[in-house]
């Protein structure tokens, strides 16, 4: 091996065991941590490209997505839940173990649900609606 070679960051890739940081992630996303599920996710985003990127940034914009409807702000957590629906569909499933095919289901049911209730009636959301990241066997 070259120099140079030994030198490059190891690519991670969907067929790859997940990382203990984004089992943490997904620890923090699944117990409504979802300020902490971000920064934590972030980090591996940062440094992700591909699939992995796509996969990172749809956790990330779901975990905001809800946070935006904890906080109240109707626009910003419809529009996050899109986006990060948008990313997913992007990953093959499962992906490091992941199962981005059921959280896309689960983003959608949570989408139509506060789309039919409504800014002014969110906070009577089902919050088992509330999504959350299951993982697959390898």
């Amino acid at each position: 091996m070259k120099p140079a070679e030994a030198r490059q960051p190891v690519c991670r890739t969907c067929s790859d065991a997940p990382s203990g940081q984004l089992l943490l992630g997904v620890r923090q996303f699944n117990s409504h941590h979802w300020f902490e599920c971000h920064e934590t996710v972030e980090a591996l985003w940062l440094q992700a490209t591909g699939e992995l990127r796509n996969l990172y940034q749809g956790i990330i914009q779901l975990a905001i997505a809800q946070l935006h409807w904890r906080n109240g702000n109707f626009n910003g957590a419809l529009a996050l839940l899109q986006g990060g629906i948008g990313y997913l569909q992007q990953v093959p499933s499962p992906c490091q173990w992941l199962d981005p095919a059921d959280l896309i289901r689960q983003a959608n049911l949570l989408l139509a649900e506060l789309k039919q209730l409504g800014p002014d009636e969110m906070v009577h959301l089902n919050q088992g609606l509330l999504l959350k990241i299951t993982t697959v066997s390898p």
